[in-house]
């Protein structure tokens, strides 16, 4: 019993805690929010002097793996030399993306761009002399990708900042208040670059868990940018001041309660490049993964890492060449879909057109023939390989005169149409989705 009770408590708290984030955002948090949702996919680009050496961005001096002094040196290998901000764009939109946030400025305080704060940026320090951001964020725009910037609040390399590694914290707020106030002018007013010359569609920051919100002046920072922009998002790491939650590297078991979210996800296992790196995800690996993504209703935000001369490993450009196919087949079941069916109705990832009359079918390898539909009490209009065009058959049985039960549905599903990464079937419904979720009793009459 006390079990019981307390499973009941944690649904409650998950509940009101659902309950709570969607009263939070007003009506008109929703509404621009519209495009994120139906986008389903993005890219993320981790790029920095970490591609040099092929190390861990910024953490592997804070965590003195290497001295700050060793890695700065890797300012005079960023080249940046091969770079094509235009190709990475092309091979973005290809990809099926429709968005694409690149890291303006990790935690190690290394801009992209030609700040007025700060000596520390592609421009002044690093061997390519040039900033290598606003050809990119142009090339999204000519090829109408939203633009998004990921900004590190904490900058390690930043004498006045409170942290330098692991072990070496400078300074306390309470002690130095006006060295935290320098930081915090260094910091907002590279934003302010930033959000002036970029105004990009999307804020993705990191970094946030080294001090508070009031510490960090978050509600400034959000309505000074809102003030620019009133249409802008911005993710949750912001302690809590954004607009969607971001999962990392780990799809989530259990559909996510915020009503948007985006899993960020690495091909390998690292953000930024490293040549020791092998451990590539396959295409198909990474279509798993996206279509869990799309059937629990939220996106992907898929990382790539260029190397120091701007060119971005074959591995990733294979990946994103074979998603790209697949996404153009199958776009009419990704872009702005709704999340699926419970699995209790179909052993597999779901999705639903905006309108609840299509439901998408995804089928993983070879169904041996058929899949099974249970529950679903609509009648079926028609049924369709989504990208191929060919129609199915469909069978129910176990469905009686005497029971509300809508039985078992049978699609048939013949070995030629399979796709060879996934394979997705439209059920067109007669109307909005109805789902029978009754417990089924003993005949009481017949």
């Amino acid at each position: 019993m006390k079990r019981y009770l307390a499973l009941l408590i944690i649904f409650g708290l998950l509940f009101s805690c659902s309950v709570s984030f969607a009263q939070d955002l007003k009506p008109e948090t929703h509404a621009k929010m519209e495009w994120f949702k139906d986008a389903k996919l993005g890219i993320f680009i981790h790029w920095g002097i970490y591609a040099v050496n092929g190390i861990d961005e910024s953490w592997s001096f804070f965590n003195n793996y290497i001295s700050h002094e060793d890695y700065l040196k890797q300012l005079d290998g960023f080249t940046a030399k091969k770079y094509d901000p235009e190709y990475w764009a092309e091979i973005i939109k290809f990809s099926g993306a429709q968005y694409s946030v690149i890291t303006t400025r990790h935690h190690d305080g290394f801009a992209l761009w030609d700040s007025k704060f700060g000596d520390l940026n592609a421009v002044k320090s690093s061997a390519a002399k040039r900033d290598v951001l606003t050809p990119f964020v142009k090339a999204l725009r000519n090829n109408n990708l939203k633009v998004g910037l990921y900004y590190s609040l904490p900058d390690w390399s930043y004498a006045d900042y409170t942290h330098h590694t692991r072990d070496i914290n400078r300074y306390k707020i309470s002690d130095e208040p006006k060295r935290w106030n320098k930081y915090l002018n260094y910091y907002q007013g590279q934003m302010g670059e930033l959000m002036k010359k970029y105004n990009p569609d999307l804020w993705w920051f990191d970094g946030d868990w080294e001090h508070n919100a009031e510490e960090w002046e978050a509600d400034k920072l959000r309505a000074m940018l809102l003030k620019h922009n009133p249409e802008t998002i911005l993710n949750s790491r912001l302690r809590g001041k954004g607009d969607y939650e971001t999962p990392e590297q780990g799809p989530p078991v259990v559909r996510p309660v915020a009503p948007y979210w985006e899993l960020c996800l690495t091909m390998n296992d690292s953000w930024g490049y490293q040549h020791n790196d092998k451990n590539y995800k396959t295409p198909q690996q990474v279509i798993d993964i996206f279509v869990d993504c799309v059937s629990k209703g939220g996106n992907l935000l898929l990382d790539i890492g260029p190397k120091a001369d701007g060119t971005i490993p074959k591995e990733q450009v294979n990946v994103l060449k074979e998603l790209g196919v697949w996404t153009n087949k199958h776009k009419e079941a990704i872009y702005g879909t709704e999340k699926g069916i419970p699995y209790d109705h179909y052993y597999g990832a779901t999705a639903l057109s905006k309108d609840k009359t299509i439901l998408y079918v995804f089928v993983n390898g070879n169904a041996n023939g058929q899949i099974a539909l249970k529950g679903v009490t609509n009648k079926i209009n028609r049924i369709w390989v989504v990208g191929e065009g060919t129609k199915l058959r469909h069978k129910v049985i176990s469905k009686v005169y005497w029971s509300k039960y809508p039985g078992i549905t049978y699609i048939d599903l013949p070995e030629q149409v399979l796709d060879k990464y996934c394979t997705v079937l439209a059920v067109l419904l007669d109307g909005p989705i109805d789902l029978y979720r009754e417990r089924v009793g003993a005949i009481e009459s017949n």
